[in-house]
């Protein structure tokens, strides 16, 4: 049996994209509807239209390039923007087509979490962070390592979360951020 495997890319039940040095090269229509482009508008683009703000896509892709060096691939959930201002929960996942140069080529899905996961208060680009971290079970003393900000300063986003979120208790903020509350 043949494959069709542009038609496989095309119809994948998540956003699909091919980059180059972190610019879109070529693009599925899913990734075009979660982020609402056209494709003629996203091919040639830099990921960081896709980000929240230009800095969250500076410190991400410095973060990714030691761990795609090592592995070969990256995931993780994070705060994204459509192309309406919009900024939701998106769970990104890719791989270096060479480990030297991560960001030389790769191959990147994105899963929009927003039906199970709503961005419900307006967060800094610092707290968006420090919110992706605590949901993956990280510690102030982790996320102060990974951000490289002391623990100290994590725990003072954290406490902003807490009110934006009017949660009692980190395991609160964390179902809050979740279920979107």
């Amino acid at each position: 049996m043949d494959v069709d495997y542009r038609l496989a890319f095309e119809l994948a039940p998540v956003g699909l994209c091919v980059s180059r040095n972190r610019f879109i090269v070529d693009c599925n229509q899913q990734l075009c509807e979660m982020f609402g482009y056209s494709r003629e508008v996203l091919v040639g683009q830099s990921f960081m239209t896709l980000y929240p703000s230009p800095d969250e896509f500076e410190r991400l892709g410095a973060r990714m390039v030691p761990i795609l060096n090592a592995k070969g691939h990256y995931g993780d959930d994070r705060i994204m923007k459509r192309a309406s201002g919009e900024v939701f929960w998106c769970h990104v996942t890719g791989r270096a087509l060479n480990r030297e140069a991560p960001h030389e080529a790769g191959i990147w899905s994105f899963e929009d979490l927003s039906a199970q996961r709503p961005v419900k208060a307006e967060l800094t680009a610092r707290e968006r962070e420090v919110a992706a971290r605590l949901l993956d079970g990280m510690t102030s003393k982790e996320i102060g390592r990974e951000l490289t900000i002391s623990h100290r300063t994590v725990e003072i986003y954290r406490a902003r979360l807490m009110r934006k979120y009017k949660a009692n208790t980190t395991a609160d903020l964390v179902h809050k951020l979740t279920a979107g509350h």
